[in-house]
């Protein structure tokens, strides 16, 4: 308000370097502060006046020039839009190669805030030339230009195909791979992230980073003591497991569904989700790859999520999983009946305060149009509602006319007398299945 971005422009212009770079910084800082500030920065026309001089300008400038197109670009797509037209990529790509780390870190980091926006800022990325010039910086021996060098790389990789191709093709993967191991955990956290945003998106991505040979390397960064690096790692799994039957069982040869379901038992909240997901996508493929994840123990995990988790998103994602794995036959229903999970996800089905996605994951249909193990299905005869109801009526249907030990049970239990008091439209699908039970017993049993 007070026009000090006025002030301040001329002084870029300066004959001492000292006051043309304070003054960069202090730009910088206005703009970082908030959008409305970073967009009176752009209409002051200091962009142009920035990028003019700072080739010959020393280290220093760079910095802190660098810092200021950061500060911009990281508000909106649009201011990010203007630090394009100003041609300021030309610009940092120069910085990319400078010798100094720290104006190489200044200039990774502002290629970031660009292209994380959308695909189209991200293709000006790399049509200026500074993907190949990213895999070099990870190949440098600072820590920090390594971090912002991956991330920047993840930023590009997320939004395409095409673009993921382009990182691919600079040789990324390679470099990438060989820091899984790095002691440090922000740099394995960026690593875990590029590698998972490249192999999300086809299967000949995701078989690429298989054939780094990041497996079982990898598997150790589910047992790290940072958060961010289990979760990353689990989503890389999750990136690669979703795609093939193929690429699930090579990470089930691996180990890496153990080593998930472990992760899983040992933290909490959001770092859950992808291990949770991963259990999903191996299930949903075949019928051996769901019993993998049985006889390695994932349903117990699952089910201690549902009831200890607050979030309804990590509800609906362990709900899905489970779904996944008891929906190929009668033996695997059974096996996550068994478990009692199925009155926990009626409850979350009935529950008011459950959102709409996690009532549509906990339906149970998956479950229920497979389970033949009558004791897990009894119990839900007297809560659920009539939706899910038609399935289990549907599933004793079909199993008490075969099995006279059932049909006993069903009797002493009091499933019969349940059935009796269900009010089913005359020719529905319900009633005919209620019809069914009744004519497997003597008519004096049914009254």
């Amino acid at each position: 308000n007070s026009g000090v971005v006025c002030l301040l422009r001329p002084l870029l212009l300066d004959v001492v370097p000292s006051i043309r770079q304070t003054a960069a910084l202090a730009l910088g800082r206005l703009a970082d502060y908030d959008m409305d500030l970073a967009e009176a920065v752009v209409k002051a026309g200091v962009l142009p006046q920035l990028m003019c001089a700072l080739p010959e300008e020393n280290r220093y400038f760079k910095k802190a020039a660098a810092f200021v197109l950061r500060a911009i670009a990281k508000h909106s797509p649009q201011l990010a839009q203007a630090i394009v037209q100003c041609g300021a990529l030309e610009t940092l790509v120069i910085c990319l190669e400078d010798f100094d780390p720290g104006v190489k870190e200044g200039a990774s980091w502002a290629f970031g805030y660009i292209a994380r926006h959308n695909p189209e800022l991200s293709q000006a990325v790399v049509d200026a030339g500074a993907v190949p010039l990213l895999v070099l910086c990870i190949q440098e021996p600072e820590i920090a230009v390594k971090r912002i060098a991956a991330s920047t790389l993840s930023d590009i990789s997320k939004h395409s195909p095409e673009l993921a191709q382009t990182v691919v093709e600079a040789g990324a993967i390679a470099h990438l791979a060989q820091m899984i191991l790095n002691p440090d955990a922000k740099l394995k956290r960026q690593v875990l992230s590029a590698l998972s945003q490249i192999a999300k998106h086809s299967v000949e991505l995701a078989e690429l980073v298989v054939e780094a040979e990041i497996f079982p390397v990898v598997l150790t960064c589910l047992k790290d003591s940072d958060e961010y690096v289990k979760k990353n790692c689990a989503t890389l799994i999750r990136e690669i497991a979703k795609h093939t039957p193929e690429l699930s069982q090579f990470i089930v040869n691996s180990g890496g569904v153990a080593a998930v379901i472990d992760c899983i038992g040992s933290c909490r909240g959001t770092v859950r989700l992808p291990g949770i997901m991963t259990l999903g996508y191996v299930a949903a493929h075949s019928e051996d790859l769901s019993m993998v994840v049985i006889v390695s123990k994932g349903i117990p995990p699952l089910c201690v999520c549902l009831i200890e988790e607050h979030e309804d998103h990590i509800k609906a994602a362990a709900a899905w999983a489970l779904g996944q794995i008891g929906r190929h036959t009668a033996e695997h229903a059974r096996h996550v009946a068994a478990a009692n999970v199925l009155p926990t996800l009626l409850d979350i089905y009935v529950n008011t305060r459950s959102s709409e996605d996690l009532k549509t994951k906990a339906t149970l249909k998956n479950i229920l149009q497979k389970c033949t193990y009558l004791p897990a299905l009894e119990p839900l005869l007297r809560e659920a509602p009539p939706n899910i109801l038609k399935h289990i009526i549907g599933q004793f249907s079909k199993v008490l006319p075969h099995d006279s030990k059932a049909r006993r049970l069903f009797v002493t239990t009091g499933g019969l007398k349940k059935v009796q008091e269900i009010k089913a439209e005359p020719g529905s699908l319900l009633q005919e299945y209620i019809n069914t039970i009744n004519s497997c017993y003597p008519e004096e049993i049914v009254r």
